[in-house]
């Protein structure tokens, strides 16, 4: 992983299995190569797949990442709401809030 202040649990984890975090990387590094999408893009999705699975963690790594690749706030909230029609208004607002975590930090 090539962020910076990576989450505690993470970094215990890839110290303790640095062959698995590795590989685990590699496999979302060789599925992003395989297309057209942009990095923005990808991250995008990426944060509407974890808030569709109720991940706060994941949703905090993508929305980072996506800020990241050049996505706004806007752009983050957009991919979000979009959800509302398949996840439900509560999952979105959960999910938007764990986004704002990052966003705004208080």
């Amino acid at each position: 992983m090539t962020e910076k202040n990576l989450p505690g649990t993470y970094s215990r984890f890839a110290a303790k299995y640095p062959d698995l975090a590795g590989a685990v990387e590699a496999l979302g590094s060789t599925a992003k190569e395989l297309g057209p999408l942009d990095e923005k893009t990808a991250q995008l999705i990426q944060l509407a797949a974890a808030a569709s699975i109720r991940s706060e963690g994941a949703v905090h790594s993508h929305a980072r990442r996506a800020l990241a690749a050049g996505a706004t706030e806007a752009d983050v909230h957009h991919a979000l709401i979009l959800l509302v029609s398949t996840i439900g208004f509560p999952a979105v607002m959960a999910a938007i809030s764990w986004a704002d975590d990052i966003i705004d930090p208080v």
